[in-house]
């Protein structure tokens, strides 16, 4: 089993961007450019390599190497992305890998590639300024539109599959990786589980009772062999359930209008641990989006509409605006669950102003963002 945080390591150490490895700052595919570049360097990967994985590793400094780490990112179905615009589309994962130094809300993202049959990838349709038919390959460290046919060569196996076997997991890592993980989450009760006597998980969270359920908040859940984040949210609650092989997750989120907000599931996520040193992570969306009265939405969207006005001409805001401006992100995701379908493009518009506003209304926004991204790619 590969440690992950020790695999990207070695990627970091030992290697230049190049054929089957590349970095990035940060990803951006809530965007239409920054998802076709995500597209556009997951095709010319896989091209690039036919017999062996390559990776694309999130949070690194390009000029240096530095570690500065991005957000926890749980898009499980970044895979969904990849088979609508890609033709013969490779297996690819998104993890989020912690390391010590980074503040617990912060990772290093790890997308693996793993090719499928050896075919050409290409793009399947139109996406920001790349067209549907464009064949991308690796040319040292950039991606390269090829318009004419080339053979495919393998030509990088060997090398990754050293920096792999040099990124084995051991013992020790293992034991290390519980204890780094029990040390920095003293302020919620951390505690571990042992599966198939093989795979260890550990997790923290802050407790809370209610009708004889158990839920938790500021949650955080590793699976320590691999070193990968399974789950992180300040925000959200979740319950947690075990049996002798499984570890399972419900996600709750909590959405409303005008002080009265209830707790709705969103996801689930089971993991199946097998004796073969082996293991399943299946995702299953929950959500059902809560319907409200049409005047009311009207209402609020239009004040929401307001308010960015406000914040784009740096206006003066009253003690309700500020109110508002918090509750703003999640107005607008109720309001585009009701059908107000221009309500995403005006919460995407209001980004940078609420950015600049105040740490609290950003940290809303990225969290409405990532439900409505999960919701949509189901």
């Amino acid at each position: 089993m590969i440690n992950k945080r020790l695999l990207i390591k070695n990627l970091l150490a030992h290697n230049d961007e190049n054929s089957f490895y590349d970095k990035k700052r940060k990803l951006n595919i809530g965007e239409k450019d920054g998802k076709a570049k995500l597209l556009k360097h997951i095709c010319a990967l896989a091209n690039s390599n036919p017999k062996n994985n390559s990776y694309i590793v999130i949070g690194v400094e390009d000029e240096d190497n530095r570690i500065p780490g991005v957000d926890f990112f749980d898009d499980s179905k970044i895979q969904n992305l990849v088979n609508a615009y890609l033709d013969n589309p490779p297996n690819v994962s998104y993890e989020n890998i912690p390391f010590p130094h980074l503040p617990s809300d912060k990772v290093v993202g790890l997308v693996t590639i793993r090719p499928q049959g050896g075919k050409l990838c290409s793009l399947r349709k139109n996406i920001w300024k790349y067209y549907g038919g464009s064949v991308f390959f690796r040319d040292g460290s950039i991606s390269m539109p090829k318009v004419f046919d080339i053979e495919i060569k393998d030509v990088n196996s060997e090398i990754v599959n050293a920096i792999e076997s040099h990124a084995q997991n051991n013992i020790e890592l293992t034991l290390d990786g519980v204890f780094d993980f029990m040390n920095s989450r003293t302020d919620y009760n951390p505690t571990y589980r042992v599966f198939k006597e093989y795979f260890v998980v550990c997790w923290a969270g802050k407790e809370k009772r209610q009708n004889e359920e158990t839920y938790y908040s500021r949650v955080d859940i590793e699976l320590i062999n691999e070193q990968v984040k399974l789950f992180y949210s300040e925000l959200d609650e979740v319950s947690i359930s075990l049996t002798n092989d499984q570890f399972k997750i419900i996600e709750y989120v909590q959405l409303g209008l005008q002080d009265n907000f209830a707790y709705y599931p969103l996801e689930e996520v089971t993991i199946t641990f097998k004796d073969n040193a082996s293991y399943d992570i299946e995702n299953k969306l929950l959500f059902e989006p809560p319907q409200f009265d049409r005047k009311t939405l009207h209402h609020l969207y239009n004040s929401n509409n307001s308010l960015i006005e406000k914040l784009k001409n740096n206006s003066l805001l009253s003690k309700n605006d500020e109110k508002d401006i918090i509750n703003l992100p999640a107005t607008y995701l109720i309001c585009y669950f009701n059908d107000f379908h221009e309500a995403k493009e005006r919460l995407e518009e209001a980004k940078p102003y609420l950015k600049a506003h105040n740490d609290t209304a950003y940290s809303l926004y990225k969290e409405s963002m990532r439900i409505l991204r999960k919701v949509r790619y189901n």
